[in-house]
């Protein structure tokens, strides 16, 4: 009885066994992979096949024939192949057919008839291949299409795509810099990605066509602002937004008033410095933010970003990669990791001013720790004509305040304006974030233009300077490098030195100076849109540093001020000035004794001549010596001899 009920079921699998391809797996009865396989032509394979997948096998050519039998055919993989042409009516016995796959071939163009017969297809891949040409007409046979997938092809322009039912368009990495209602017919389309096709414009009507968009990916293309197009009604059921990549620079909150159903925002690699106070409320329902590759400057006008993160309960993407770039202090901090107070926001009580003595401006006063005085605040863009003129006419209150990062120089002073924001208040003559540079009187400097961030020193010896360049490089947009000029001001050749630094170069040190000698150091971008003008028509920032005295070398005489344990050093100057006192004692009776001579008798040689090495008698000497007898009486002369007009010795008696 056994036998008679497997007996047919074992006839049953080797049928299905001898139906399957070789080299082929069917796991099911529908269903035939070929993925070990290599050959240039389609596999025969069963009629009743529904789902056939023959990727990577190395197939160049279609026909057909080759689909003529498969009537049931339902999915069609033929990605990772050789193909690089879709013969016209190779799909069209496929009439049940609903996935076809033709990723990652060699296809260079689509012809009118490639698609034809596919009147039940919804998904359509075509990306990963040299795709340049698609005829007009190519896709009107799909009008059930749900899916075309056309990124990463070398598409120039398109035809005039309509789809009624399309739900998802994939046109990334193609070259196609302009899209507009007339090339894309897709009302009903839920997500358009068109990453990094050359767009510096979003078309408003293209848009506003787009009623029921959920996800639109427009990164890494030309975009220097937010497209107005994003402010259309017709985005308000948007989710999910990417403006990854663009150069905008700055964003804006009404930018954004339309799209407040968003769940997921891309704003990474936007080189956004800071991101506007009140820019993310417009989003409810936020879920994921993602703000990695942007040069943050972590001041207190980001500081509600940080406290915004850890109050809502949303994730930040990539939280590794969202860090500071300046200030120093914070520079490479992971963003999500700081405190309010790290950012140098001046939040604790401060007293309102009663006024300045000749302005009107009112502020607040505050009390820094490491100072004495009050400080009046006022806007930082406001300068104050008479810096002594602020009158601190209250009592300020002591708190634990933070500095400003980075003290002010050049007797500017760190303050509040009333919005609480800290800076420094620069006397007149200076200029910079922390007053950092004078101001040079003699140069001509245009008035209408904004003025940059200048360069500043921040380390001197008696041969380099070490040359802050943070500021200047961030208010340069997209600055190339920088020349760096400078000059001795002190000796007597001005003639510049001109350098050229990489812009990703935050600090660079003047080597080889003169030591004690003042230095006049200038920075300008190279081939960039320019902000500070001088005379000449190039922008240029500027600073001064004097270098340092020259240290003592080993054989200059160096003098050192007596320590603790110098006290022994006492006895032997003693002794020494002793001895000195004795040779000039000695010196003078010698010169005493050689001076007294007979009447008549005249000395030979000069004052005050030394003594004869020879200890000899003085016959012996080849000239005239004085040699003092250490028995003799000083004052009386002993054993001396004079030359007489002979030219003979006589003793002195």
């Amino acid at each position: 009885m056994l036998s008679s009920v497997l007996l047919p079921l074992l006839l049953c699998v080797q049928a299905l066994s001898s139906d399957c391809p070789e080299n082929c797996s069917c796991p099911s009865p529908n269903s035939v992979f070929c993925f070990t396989r290599r050959s240039s032509t389609v596999p025969p394979v069963p009629p009743r096949t529904e789902e056939l997948y023959i990727f990577s096998n190395g197939i160049s050519t279609l026909s057909a024939e080759d689909f003529q039998h498969l009537r049931q055919l339902q999915m069609l993989d033929l990605s990772q192949n050789q193909l690089t042409e879709l013969p016209d009516g190779a799909f069209e016995m496929l009439l049940k057919l609903k996935n076809l796959d033709l990723s990652s071939n060699q296809i260079s163009h689509i012809s009118k008839g490639s698609f034809s017969g596919l009147v039940q297809l919804e998904r359509l891949y075509l990306y990963g291949n040299k795709i340049q040409i698609i005829q007009m007409g190519a896709f009107e046979s799909l009008q059930n299409l749900l899916e075309l997938k056309l990124h990463e092809n070398l598409l120039t322009s398109l035809p005039a795509l309509s789809f009624p039912r399309l739900l998802l368009l994939d046109l990334s990495y193609n070259n196609i810099p302009t899209l507009g209602p007339s090339e894309l017919q897709i009302p009903h389309i839920e997500a358009l990605k068109v990453t990094s096709l050359g767009l510096t414009s979003l078309d408003t009507n293209l848009i506003a066509s787009l009623k029921n968009l959920h996800y639109l990916d427009i990164s890494m293309n030309q975009l220097v602002e937010v497209p107005p197009a994003l402010r259309q009604d017709s985005l308000r059921g948007l989710i999910r937004l990417s403006l990854a990549g663009n150069p905008l620079r700055e964003l804006k909150v009404e930018d954004f008033h339309k799209l407040n159903g968003l769940q997921e925002l891309d704003l990474s690699g936007l080189n956004l410095q800071s991101i506007p106070q009140g820019l993310l409320d417009n989003f409810p329902r936020l879920v994921h933010l993602t703000a990695a590759e942007n040069p943050f400057n972590c001041l207190c006008p980001l500081a509600w970003f940080s406290v915004w993160l850890k109050e809502k309960a949303l994730t930040l993407r990539r939280p590794e990669e969202t860090r500071c770039h300046f200030p120093l202090v914070n520079a490479g901090k992971m963003l999500s990791e700081l405190e309010y107070k790290d950012f140098g926001c001046l939040h604790t009580s401060t007293v309102v001013a009663r006024a300045f003595s000749q302005s009107t401006l009112v502020g607040h006063i505050t009390t820094y720790p490491d100072t004495t005085h009050t400080n009046a605040t006022s806007s930082p863009s406001l300068e104050v004509s008479n810096p002594s003129s602020i009158a601190p006419s209250l009592s300020p209150q002591t708190s634990d305040l933070h500095q400003c990062p980075g003290p002010c120089q050049n007797g500017g002073r760190c303050q509040v304006d009333p919005l609480g924001q800290r800076g420094c208040q620069c006397p007149p003559g200076t200029a910079g974030l922390y007053c950092e540079t004078r101001e040079d009187p003699l140069k001509s400097w245009s008035t209408d233009v904004p003025v940059v961030v200048p360069i500043s020193s921040r380390h001197v010896t008696a041969t380099s300077i070490l040359l802050d360049l943070h500021h200047f490089i961030q208010t340069q947009p997209h600055i190339r490098g920088i020349r760096l000029t400078y000059r001795n001001l002190s000796g007597p050749d001005h003639r510049p030195i001109i350098l050229r630094v990489p812009a990703s170069y935050p600090e660079y040190t003047l080597r080889g100076l003169r030591p004690n000698c003042t230095y006049s150091v200038c920075a300008s971008p190279l081939v960039e849109k320019v902000q500070r003008w001088n005379s000449s028509g190039e922008m240029v920032s500027c600073t001064e540093a004097r270098t340092a005295g020259a240290p003592l070398s080993p054989q200059e005489p160096r003098f050192t001020t007596p320590g603790p344990q110098s006290g022994s050093l006492e006895p032997a100057l003693a002794a020494l000035a002793l001895l000195l006192g004795l040779a000039v004692l000695t010196g003078t009776v010698v010169c005493v004794r050689r001076r007294r001579t007979k009447p008549g008798l005249e000395l030979e040689g000069g004052p005050c001549e030394a003594a004869s090495p020879d200890p000899h008698t003085p016959e012996q000497a080849t000239g005239p010596h004085t040699k003092p007898d250490s028995d003799s009486v000083p004052g009386t002369p002993h054993n001396q001899s004079l030359n007489s007009s002979d030219g003979r010795t006589l003793p002195l008696k």
